[in-house]
């Protein structure tokens, strides 16, 4: 019976190319070209031929599977970290524009009765911004009562700088809210809320701080977290009060 040669009748994996192997039809081997690996399959007897330069293919071989120029880089060490592109290279970061935050809350009550700007007790934050060019997110939310007859303001300061309110114009206070009890009003618990971007243009610790004032009259009185009526019964409630900082990435504003 004739015996008939079939040759190869699959391909031959031949690992890393070898500059000294020689390779027939159908030999495959793996080959970094430019920092670019790829697999190859040979398709002409050859012998010291790199399979390709500078991207091209040499006239012996052709390309079964290009790689490509920007592989992910390595997870190692980057767990919970989103994969970004500064438009020419992968890399790890954070995920989202949120970089870090930071509060603060008061839930007892306290009574402001000032000629002067004063602290909500432990509504103060410190923060430290990962980049000059972030923003940091200033929240504020307050719960007071305020009796008939008095006056009363809110502002946030960034070491010790007004930072939320409008400009002071004669005798009139810069606030961030400014409030006058009316008749009844003693027996309303309000809540008022704020937001503003803030821009500390570094990179140093700041600290934000809530602050109220009467008016900036003594004989004015403000309650936080209570009604100007504090009567014990269930018509009377308690309040929270809190400063929220975030510091958001400038590449997301």
């Amino acid at each position: 019976m004739a015996t008939i040669d079939l040759g190869k009748i699959k391909q031959v994996f031949r690992g890393t190319y070898n500059n000294a192997t020689a390779y027939v039809p159908d030999d495959l081997v793996v080959f970094t070209d430019t920092g670019i690996t790829s697999t190859y399959i040979c398709t002409t007897a050859t012998t010291g031929n790199n399979p390709s330069s500078g991207g091209t293919a040499h006239a012996n071989w052709a390309y079964l599977a290009k790689g490509v120029a920007d592989p992910i880089p390595s997870q190692s060490g980057h767990a919970g970290k989103a994969l970004k592109t500064n438009g020419s290279a992968l890399s790890w970061g954070t995920a989202g524009g949120v970089l870090q935050v930071k509060s603060a809350s008061l839930t007892q009550p306290q009574s402001i009765s000032s000629s002067s700007v004063v602290d909500i007790t432990g509504c103060s934050v410190t923060i430290t911004p990962s980049s000059s060019s972030n923003k940091i997110l200033v929240l504020t939310s307050v719960a007071f009562g305020i009796p008939q007859g008095s006056h009363g303001g809110f502002r946030v300061v960034r070491d010790g700088n007004p930072i939320d309110g409008g400009t002071s114009v004669g005798s009139r206070n810069e606030a961030l809210g400014f409030f006058y009890g009316y008749n009844h009003n003693e027996y309303d618990m309000e809540k008022y809320g704020s937001n503003f971007l803030d821009a500390p243009g570094d990179t140093n610790a700041h600290t934000y701080k809530l602050q109220a004032h009467t008016a900036l009259n003594s004989s004015y009185t403000m309650y936080i977290n209570r009604q100007a009526n504090d009567a014990n019964n269930s018509e009377r409630g308690r309040g929270a009060t809190t400063i929220t900082v975030m510091e958001i990435a400038g590449g997301v504003l």
